[in-house]
């Protein structure tokens, strides 16, 4: 019994040094933060694009520079939805430009606009209950997310509906087009785009974001004027598919090589701003967890691999892509880590698993990851990419503070500036500390 006391002390010496090491050595050189705005300087990276294709080729040969191994480009096809140079929404009495955004995938609205009665709802039951005042309207889904939720990732879900299924159900009762509020928790004028989607048994109607300023002075107008009157304008155009890319890289195992602890983000962004916190910093952040474990001279026993993952926002192609080809090779994920939460505060980590024994070991670690500041280990959701690979064993979603996230995510607002260059780091460090343990002692 004293002999396993003493190896768990040694253990545990050996583990909180090398975490402290990883701590100051992130903290002290800033260099994932820097390859952060290298990155940002190519700007944002929506699927398809002339950029994403820039960012890509930047990402691949940065991590041949840093000496991973195996280092290459997974084909992936991924949609190419282009935003166009017309965007402008108007209130026509009294004149008002309002400040938009289209929604991702949206259709483009004849040259001259729609021009269009507004029918202001807060939520699809009140729609129903309204269906014969929709049609010709300008339907606009007015509620905002929920700021009295204390996770702004609840908050968002409880909103993001509208966005995604609001053009296809004010269609169905004969709409012309749809705005909604912006999802942000911002009290700014900065509208916020993001993925809507299209039921191909339905009409097809243009799709916008509204600031959430504009959008009160819009409800204030139609309480003022029920018939008061919108100009739309888009030019937005969907292209054939494009040919993209999953970039990948690894420290291949002292040991058992082919056991994979996979750290990962998605690359693509939203076309505006920088994709900074989404999710630039995520993709940075894992990166940098095999940068400096090579920085750290450190062996580990198990692969670390770092996946840049392709189309989150509008497809999740590249996850896909990526499972298939993990299927296909039969290659063992041992575990998989995702940050895809923005580059704020560490807090913790979701592990998605039904095993009580695995998440009990992954909390006997917390007196190690607390060196970065991560406070606990519970159940929960991972990310929207790795839960894809259905035969890794664990999988584990980076948690940083997200009161501040919905400020950035799809606008304009994200953009480097926006990163704190030691929240950053932080977040680096725990997940090169909990990628090094999960490689050293396995679940």
């Amino acid at each position: 019994m004293s002999e396993n006391l003493e190896e768990k002390s040694v253990s545990l010496e050996k583990y909180n040094s090398i975490a402290q090491q990883m701590v100051e050595t992130a903290l002290n050189e800033r260099k994932g933060y820097e390859y952060l705005r290298e990155l940002c300087e190519i700007g944002p990276r929506l699927s398809g694009s002339e950029n994403s294709m820039i960012a890509i080729n930047w990402a691949f040969e940065k991590m041949k520079s840093l000496g991973f191994e195996n280092v290459w480009l997974q084909p992936v096809m991924v949609p190419h939805w282009e935003r166009g140079d017309v965007q402008s929404c108007t209130i026509l009495k009294p004149k008002k430009k309002l400040s938009i955004l289209a929604l991702g995938g949206s259709i483009a609205t004849p040259k001259d606009g729609i021009s269009a009665e507004v029918l202001e709802v807060q939520n699809f039951n009140e729609l129903e209950k309204r269906k014969n005042e929709v049609s010709g309207k300008i339907v606009f889904f007015s509620r905002p997310l929920d700021q009295g939720q204390i996770n702004t990732f609840t908050a968002y879900g409880g909103a993001v509906d509208q966005r995604v299924d609001g053009a296809s159900k004010a269609a169905k009762y004969g709409a012309v087009a749809v705005v909604i509020r912006s999802i942000t928790t911002k009290y700014d004028n900065v509208p916020h785009t993001g993925v809507m989607l299209y039921n191909d048994s339905i009409p097809k109607i243009p799709a916008a974001a509204i600031g959430y300023t504009d959008s009160d002075y819009l409800s204030s107008e139609l309480r003022k004027n029920p018939h008061l009157k919108l100009n739309l304008k888009l030019n937005c155009k969907t292209l054939p598919d494009a040919q993209s890319f999953n970039v990948i890289g690894e420290i291949k195992g002292s040991e058992s090589p082919n056991e994979i602890i996979l750290v990962g983000g998605h690359f693509d962004s939203w076309d505006v701003g920088d994709g900074a916190h989404d999710n630039g910093a995520g993709c940075i952040q894992s990166m940098e967890v095999l940068d400096l474990i090579k920085r750290l001279n450190l062996k580990p026993k198990r692969t670390i691999r770092c996946v840049f993952f392709i189309n989150e926002e509008n497809g999740t192609r590249g996850a896909i892509e990526y499972a298939i080809y993990v299927d296909s090779t039969k290659q063992d994920h041992l575990a998989v880590i995702e940050s895809d939460r923005g580059a704020f505060t560490p807090i913790g980590f979701y592990a998605e698993t039904d095993s009580t024994e695995i998440l009990n070991r992954l909390q006997s670690w917390l007196p190690i990851l607390e060196k970065a500041n991560i406070e606990w280990i519970r159940r929960g959701g991972s990310g929207t990419d790795i839960q894809k690979i259905k035969n890794a064993k664990l999988q584990l979603g980076y948690v940083p503070d997200d009161q501040r996230y919905m400020d950035f995510h799809h606008s304009a607002n994200d953009v480097f500036e926006a990163v704190h260059p030691r929240e950053f780091e932080l977040g680096t460090a725990s997940m090169a500390i909990m990628a090094y343990l999960l490689s050293e002692e396995g679940i």
